[in-house]
């Protein structure tokens, strides 16, 4: 099998394309993975994170506005 073959498999072929980003995929996830235990071996003296924010993206209790017109 040449590198023609190869080449013309991955970048012609459904097959050959998603062969392409499948591997893209698990090589973005075991960089994260890497870089992510590298960052927690360097920053280990922080200790756990508090949840001090009051924000929340699926907050379900909405604060009324204060502004609101008396009827």
């Amino acid at each position: 099998m040449d590198f023609g073959e190869i080449y013309s498999f991955i970048f012609a072929t459904p097959a050959g394309v998603g062969i392409l980003i499948g591997a893209t995929l698990l090589l973005c996830i075991i960089i994260a993975f890497i870089l992510e235990h590298r960052t927690r071996r360097i920053f280990a003296d922080r200790g756990p994170r508090e949840e001090t924010d009051d924000w929340a993206l699926f907050d379900d209790d909405e604060e009324e506005p204060e502004d609101k017109e008396e009827a």
